[in-house]
């Protein structure tokens, strides 16, 4: 299959990238049935599909899913860190997929990677983090034409839909696969909280326990990691600027504070919030010696980067592989983890394969659907529909052996009355 475009670092590294997959594939059931089902229905015979996703192993038995179901996949990265290169050249190599995507690239290879697959004109969008669509609607709306619709996976490619289609500048229905209960609770919650303090501690190999780490953002991601910093003997400090999050963070015991008064106290920081300058220069300048700085928000913009550089008087560029080291001019020293970006990524391997089964899933049962029902659907944030998500919990439930109740006739005949 190489005579599929691709760019990728080395496509010698296939073999590794086939098995780094099977192994993934050994914790995804649901996707393997899924995948099975799409072998048979086809549902998406005839269709081309433009991805820009994380280049790992669990994505790709996504896009060999949707594949099996007939789709023509081109695929470039969501971050210029996260793709495992033996996972991209297997994709090209051995799985039909034309990836454009290698570790490191820069800035300007990251761009065009997107405009490349943008320009195989597909009917149909896999997004993690907006990048595809904005590149679609900003840089190349002659492209438009033709684009049926789209899935979005992430928070933050939620929340910049949603400022698109209420300033009236998103032109197809993207439907927000992020905001279903199954992956909030599955994907953000378990899997952000794992593999975020998976990444911080392959970068600096430090001890939780007794250390003071600093939750910036108590959504699904926030509070998944305040969990499992607490389950390992962290204190756990909470910021938030959402009243709402912020007493949900004290009614479960959390110490809830500003940054500016974390920042003095706090060991480990963890930003999480889908925003910008959660952590400025006025904070950075409070930290002690030693502080550790880790994002898990999807853009390098948690963390005033400009501001870091400004303050710092010598940096020492990989101090230990996927960390840098600020030095102050008073000699304090901090840390930074995978730029900036997203450290799960940069300094791991992601969410670990059986919290991205049911992420896929989900995304793979929305993409078939949408391949069908796009015609009713105007421009817009579409809500994935429920059916899909009880489908998809029932599925893993099964795969675990779990036997849940289900109604009986009086009882599904008494939810549906008004009388008692």
């Amino acid at each position: 299959m190489t005579g599929i475009p691709h760019e990728v670092a080395d496509l010698g590294l296939a073999p590794a990238g086939v098995r780094r997959v099977a192994w993934a594939e050994r914790s995804m059931p649901v996707l393997r049935s899924i995948h099975a089902r799409f072998a048979a229905e086809r549902p998406l015979a005839g269709m081309r599909v433009a991805a820009c996703l994380h280049v790992t192993a669990e994505t790709a038995n996504l896009l060999r899913a949707l594949r099996a179901g007939g789709a023509e996949v081109a695929l470039a990265a969501s971050n210029p860190l996260s793709t495992q290169d033996d996972t991209a050249a297997a994709l090209a190599a051995e799985y039909g997929v034309a990836v454009h995507a290698w570790a490191g690239m820069d800035p300007a290879a990251y761009d065009r990677n997107l405009v490349t697959v943008l320009e195989t004109r597909p009917h149909l969008l896999l997004d993690d983090g907006c990048d595809l669509v904005h590149t679609l609607h900003a840089a190349r709306p002659d492209l438009l034409d033709g684009v049926l619709g789209g899935c979005e996976q992430t928070t933050t490619g939620v929340i910049r839909l949603r400022r698109m289609s209420a300033e009236g500048g998103l032109r197809l229905p993207m439907v927000a696969v992020n905001d279903t209960a199954t992956k909030r609770m599955f994907d953000n919650r378990y899997g952000t909280g794992q593999s975020t303090i998976d990444g911080i501690l392959r970068a600096t190999n430090t001890m939780l326990a007794g250390r003071t780490v600093v939750v910036a953002g108590f959504g699904y991601c926030g509070r998944g990691l305040a969990e499992r910093a607490r389950g390992m003997g962290a204190r756990v400090i909470v910021t938030e600027v959402d009243p709402v999050k912020a007493l949900d963070a004290v009614m479960q015991g959390y110490t809830v504070t500003s940054m500016a008064q974390a920042a003095p106290v706090g060991d480990v920081f963890i930003t999480v919030t889908g925003n910008r300058d959660v952590i400025r220069g006025e904070h950075l300048a409070l930290m002690r010696d030693g502080a550790i700085l880790a994002n898990s928000g999807h853009f390098d913009l948690e963390i005033d980067l400009a501001a870091l550089d400004r303050l710092a008087v010598a940096v020492d560029r990989g101090v230990r592989e996927h960390a840098d080291e600020y030095v102050f001019a008073d000699g304090r020293r901090v840390l930074l983890l995978s730029e900036g970006r997203l450290v799960n990524l940069g300094a791991a391997e992601g969410h670990p394969a059986a919290v991205m089964d049911l992420s896929f899933a989900a995304h793979a049962l929305t993409t078939a659907w949408l391949a069908r029902a796009h015609g009713g659907l105007a421009p817009g944030v579409v809500d994935v529909p429920g059916e899909i998500d009880t489908e998809v919990a029932g599925l893993e439930l099964a795969a675990l052996g779990v036997d849940i109740d289900t109604l009986t006739p009086d009882q599904e005949s008494y939810l549906r009355s008004w009388h008692p």
